[in-house]
């Protein structure tokens, strides 16, 4: 019986159940049935296939990382063979195949233990070695007898470690790096530095491995009057790797991993993770927490392609070196936060009403980005949800890449999860709220900025907000639905035309959201021009159709896009599709994006546009069409003429049924899709569905009548009251629109 390595759980073995992915495990063993899927293991990448990477898992196992199971394309990967990668076994098949998931954890620091794992069981490296040499070699007294007097009550690893420290300090002090520092400060080489578990250096003072003399008392008076490192920024440090620095800021990030504990800094030019040492595993540092302000020196050092500071001294300012540092901090973000002025990408007076609120968006999400917290982009998985999310994404990650000296920073500081439907619902908040704070928890990071596109604007999501806001968490909205008074007052920003009492029938959440990113982000304007234009189904004003034009997007690449958006947001509707979406999207423009076989969209469309006619065909062949005081009515059964778990979504062949056949008909025209227990409404006059709904409710009390996404959302009802409802929903439109 042993303590789990990482929360001290009495278990049989090193690691705990529940820490077994906190862990990255070492493999010794000689089989693949001896590998434990669900375990992170450290790996050699063998070589590269069509279909993913080879990666060996020690010395005699290989298994295949599937492109499939990449969080980017496969020849963005900058792996070469030999290099040193971190993977999930998955499955370990009968015939010895191994499968392997992709680890967003690339170094070894970023886990929290590590173990070596054998045929037959785990050990702690330590032990691992301790018995290793015990049954190789014969125990030296004259190892001991040349151990320093001071370390003997150490363990004979930490006498050995101190004895290297002491010696690198000896052989170094007679010629100090007088470049890296000051005149006058202590010389770089006081200092030794102890390789980690992780590969990072652990700066330790030689000194603090000797005892005190009576000469280094005397001393002390001398060092305390050298001056001070004089401050430097963090977008300075790249030109001074290999020198010790001063840094203040703020903590705005704290993870322990295996071997040093990293906290992020934050100054007013950007963000750096500094490494400090006490011992593997222990947390450094302990009470330096989330939102300090501190003084911190160390040496600069690239670390795995990323800057990084082994840190040497941290201490937490109060007082006016606070207040100081918080001004300093606070002044450089309101300075480079705030959009100078708000230029629309085009002449549109759904956009210009709200072009206070574009600023006030523009200016949070660039708050977010300047003060390390994560960006949450919540959107509808539709084509004007993707677009929209898409053009926020391109605005965002370039700032975040500037800011943080992490190259994989964009992964930790920025997401897009997909919504289902457009209502920002407690099961939605309940996922965020949940996944913020384990990262708060798990990995120190700050509680995100949660952003909603094209969705979150009606009373409906007020209950999701309410949850982010008692964690302090901030939302702000940005959509073209007719949106509720409540959520202006339960959102930090809400860029809703509608609030405003303007017509949102000409105007998308894309355009909106494309206006939102040229102000986060003016560098990335010329790219976003034409998003607008590929969200607009009909209709599409001229001055977005120009922009198009002018970025080189004919009427056709425009539909193109549009469509293909739409298909690929149905499948796997929950991720994000990043890559694939900057291909579609962008795929002219972006030397990334590289679809092996012609045109990507055009491809993709014509997948869209053969699926789609094949319903629209089958869903006119069943429309029930009947007058109702005056008003054409068409009545398609969803359930009974669609197939509802495949491509096209009941809203979009709606849409889309309704765009074919309204011409045919004198207005007022209504198409009504009615399925089991939901009732959609499309016309060619405004309907409110929540008075339709309420109308409904009177009708059929015992109906479990309900709006969902409000003035433009859909009814839900009791399965058992179908046709009560249908009757009901007939005689309210006939009596609304007549």
């Amino acid at each position: 019986m042993g303590n789990c390595i990482i929360c001290g759980t009495p278990v049989d073995g090193e690691i705990c159940e529940s820490h077994e992915e906190d862990a990255v495990f070492e493999f010794r063993g000689t089989s693949a049935s001896q590998l434990t899927p669900g375990r992170y293991y450290r790996g050699t990448v063998d070589g590269y296939a069509d279909f993913g990477v080879f990666v060996d898992i020690g010395d005699h196992v290989t298994g295949l990382l599937h492109r499939s199971e990449l969080d980017q394309r496969l020849e963005s990967l900058n792996w070469e063979p030999g290099d040193d990668v971190f993977v999930q076994v998955l499955d370990v098949r009968d015939n010895g195949n191994v499968d392997l998931g992709w680890s967003i954890r690339q170094r070894e620091r970023e886990f929290r233990g590590k173990l070596i794992e054998t045929a037959d069981d785990e050990y702690q490296p330590e032990e691992f070695e301790d018995d290793t040499d015990e049954s190789s070699t014969e125990p030296s007294d004259e190892s001991s007898a040349e151990t320093p007097e001071e370390t003997e009550d150490l363990t004979d690893d930490r006498a050995a470690k101190a004895g290297e420290l002491q010696a690198a300090a000896e052989e170094t002090e007679p010629e100090p790096d007088t470049d890296s520092v000051d005149e006058g400060q202590p010389a770089v080489a006081e200092t030794a530095g102890t390789a980690t578990s992780s590969g990072s250096v652990a700066t330790e003072s030689a000194t603090a491995s000797t005892p005190a003399t009576d000469d280094a008392t005397d001393a002390e008076p001398d060092a305390e009057s050298e001056p001070a490192l004089k401050r430097t920024t963090i977008e300075a440090i790249e030109n001074q790797v290999g020198s010790v620095v001063r840094l203040e800021g703020e903590i705005t990030g704290v993870r322990q991993t295996s071997g040093p504990t990293v906290f992020e800094l934050r100054d007013e030019t950007g963000t750096v993770e500094c490494a400090a040492f006490e011992e593997a595993g222990v947390r450094a540092y302990p009470d330096v927490e989330l939102d300090d302000v501190v003084a911190l020196e160390g040496e600069v050092e690239h670390h795995h392609g990323d800057l990084q500071v082994e840190t040497e001294s941290l201490d937490i300012l109060e007082g006016e070196e606070r207040e100081t540092i918080v001004d300093r901090l606070e002044s450089a973000i309101e300075r480079e936060a705030r959009p100078a002025d708000v230029e629309s990408l085009a002449d549109h007076d759904a956009v210009a009403v709200v072009e206070d609120n574009i600023a006030d968006a523009a200016t949070a999400i660039r708050r977010a980005v300047m003060e390390a917290r994560p960006i949450v982009v919540r959107h509808g998985a539709t084509a004007d949800g993707y677009v929209a999310g898409a053009a926020i994404e391109r605005a965002v990650l370039p700032l975040i890449r500037e800011k943080h000296t992490r190259e994989d920073a964009e992964y930790h500081y920025f997401e897009r999860r997909p919504l289902d439907g457009r209502v920002y619902d407690m099961d939605a908040a309940t996922s965020d709220v949940t996944s913020m704070l384990e990262a708060r928890d798990r990995h120190g990071e700050q509680l995100p900025l949660v952003v909603l596109v094209d969705a979150g604007s009606t009373v409906e999501s007020t209950d999701g907000y309410e949850l982010l806001s008692l964690y302090d968490a901030e939302a702000l909205v940005i959509d073209d639905s007719r949106a509720d008074d409540e959520v202006g007052d339960a959102v930090d920003v809400a860029v809703a035309p509608s609030l405003a009492g303007v017509d949102v029938t000409d105007v998308t959440s894309t355009a909106l959201a494309a206006n939102v990113a040229a102000h986060v982000n003016d560098d990335v304007r010329a790219d976003l021009e034409h998003l607008p234009a590929v969200s607009y189904w009909e209709d599409t004003p001229e001055d977005y159709l120009a922009l198009a034009t002018e970025a080189g997007y004919d009427e056709t690449g425009v539909s193109e896009r549009r469509e293909a958006v739409a298909l690929e947001a149905y499948y796997q509707s929950y991720k994000d599709k990043r890559e694939l979406v900057i291909d579609l999207l962008f795929g002219d423009d972006d030397e990334s994006a590289r679809p092996r076989d012609g045109d990507l969209a055009a491809h993709v469309s014509e997948q869209f546009r053969d699926k789609l006619d094949t319903e629209l065909e089958t869903a006119r062949e069943n429309l029930t069409v009947q007058g109702v005081d005056g008003i054409t009515v068409s009545v398609l059964d969803t359930d009974a003429f669609t197939h509802r778990y495949n491509f096209p979504t009941t809203i979009l062949l709606l849409d889309a049924l309704h765009r074919s056949e309204r011409d045919r008909a004198d207005p007022p025209y209504v198409t009504l899709g009615v399925g089991d227990d939901e009732l959609h409404v499309r016309a060619t006059e405004p309907v409110n569905v929540r008075d339709l709904g309420d109308a409904i409710a009177d009708a059929v009390p015992n109906g479990g009548v309900s709006v969902v996404g409000g003035q433009d959302g859909h009814v839900e009802f009791l399965p058992g009251e179908r046709d009560a409802v249908r009757e009901a929903a007939l005689e309210a439109l006939g009596e609304t629109l007549a």
